[in-house]
Order: structure tokens, then C-alpha cells, then sequence
């Protein structure tokens, strides 16, 4: 199954942030898969994907209307001139309230999952992540985060890595205090997307999409 919930059963997206006859970029909710939110994206106005959000992330995420559009909104998020910015709620407290961090990152495509290493490795990408504005509250701790490379579970790997797991990630988290929590899907949150487009997309500069969503603290914190 594609969606967990009924709203989401009925809806694979909250709404739409944006849209021209260039773009459309849409608010997914947590719990939809990628390539159902794509599927129904295209049947609606024959929209492609151009970047994916992890199922269990909500947040904005971009689709294009046309070749033209596609071929740009591919080259911005390969030539890093898309920022992405995200909002993640993760367990312990953090001693620096930001942080530039750099590691190397492998995939393990058997196991469905990456390996983040503290130095180069055969095989491993390097990964730039930083986070900022860090609000600890008990065991858990908000923090705003930037991608500075965008490799698979980049945010969730590398702050499990530091000692941060994202809370509720039953990948890469801390098991017990999910289990504590009642925790089932992460709290991480595509908050902002924005370009630096070219050519007829250029329009776009300057222009930041923003989500409904937002990463909050469970109740009861």
C-alpha cells in the first residue's frame, strides 16, 4: 500500500504550494510514496518529478510541466542551484547550537540503506550537511538543516551518525526511544525549496516555496 491514512488514501498531497505552465510543486504528506504522488501528479496536468522525498518525509517537493522545464530543474539540483532546507526533530540534546558537517557516505544497495564514514572511503561520497538553530527539550532536539550535496538519506544517516538520530526513524534511529515515544515515522520536514534557474525559468529567482508543514515536537514534550 501506498498511503497509510484515509486522508492521505484520498489526497497523496496537501495542496499545491505553486503552480504555471512551467512548474508545479506541491506539500506531500508524510506516509505517500514518491512515485504515487508522481502518478497522480501526471495524470492530473502530465507533471514529472525532478527531485523525490523519502516516504516518510513531508514537505515541498518540485515537478516539472515540460522538457524544457524538466531539463532545468535537473540541472539546478545537479549543479547545486537548488537549496533545500529542511526541518528535522532529533533525539539528545546538541552542544553546538549549528554545525557544518562533513563525513563520506556509501550505499548498501542489498540492505536498502547507506554506511556514513568520519574519512574517505573506496566506494563513499563525500556528504556536506549543516544544521542550525538547534532547540534542545529533554531527550529531543529541533533543528533547522541544509543540504550542501544531496545523496540518499543524507539528513537522516549522517545525523544518526553524530549522535542525533531523527526521531520516530525506524532506519537509522535509536529503537528503544521510539518504542518510548511511540514513535513509527521520522519528524523530518522538506520546509523550503528555492532556485537559481536560468534561461526561461529565471523568473523563479528568488522565489521560495514554502511548506505547511512543519517538524514539531510530539505532544506531550
Amino acid at each position: 500500500m501506498y498511503f497509510t491514512t484515509p486522508k492521505e488514501e484520498a489526497r497523496p498531497f496537501y495542496g499545491v504550494v505553486y503552480e504555471d505552465e512551467n512548474i508545479f510543486v506541491a506539500d506531500k504528506y508524510a506516509g505517500v510514496n514518491a512515485e504515487a504522488l508522481a502518478c497522480a501528479l501526471f495524470e492530473r496536468c502530465g507533471a514529472l518529478p525532478v527531485h523525490r522525498l523519502d516516504r516518510n518525509t513531508s514537505g515541498v517537493t518540485a515537478f516539472a510541466k515540460t522538457q524544457a522545464a524538466e531539463e532545468e530543474l535537473l540541472s539546478a539540483f545537479r549543479q547545486r542551484r537548488a537549496e533545500k532546507l529542511y526541518g528535522a526533530v532529533c533525539f539528545h540534546p546538541f552542544a553546538k547550537r549549528a554545525a557544518v558537517l562533513t563525513a563520506y557516505l556509501q550505499k548498501d544497495a542489498a540492505a536498502a540503506r547507506v554506511r556514513v564514514f568520519s574519512s574517505p572511503r573506496k566506494g563513499a561520497e563525500k556528504i556536506v550537511t549543516e544544521y542550525y538553530g538547534a532547540e534542545n527539550r529533554g531527550e529531543f532536539a529541533r533543528v533547522k538543516v541544509r543540504l550542501h550535496s544531496g545523496r540518499t538519506h543524507q539528513i537522516r544517516a549522517h545525523l544518526a551518525f553524530i549522535g542525533h538520530p531523527v526521531a520516530g526513524d525506524e532506519k537509522y534511529g535509536d529503537e528503544a526511544l521510539n518504542k518510548k515515544y511511540r514513535l513509527h515515522r521520522h519528524i523530518l520536514v522538506a520546509e523550503r525549496l528555492s532556485f537559481s534557474c536560468t534561461g526561461a525559468l529565471s523568473y523563479l529567482n528568488g522565489r521560495a516555496f514554502v511548506s505547511r508543514f512543519s517538524a514539531a515536537f510530539p505532544e506531550g514534550v
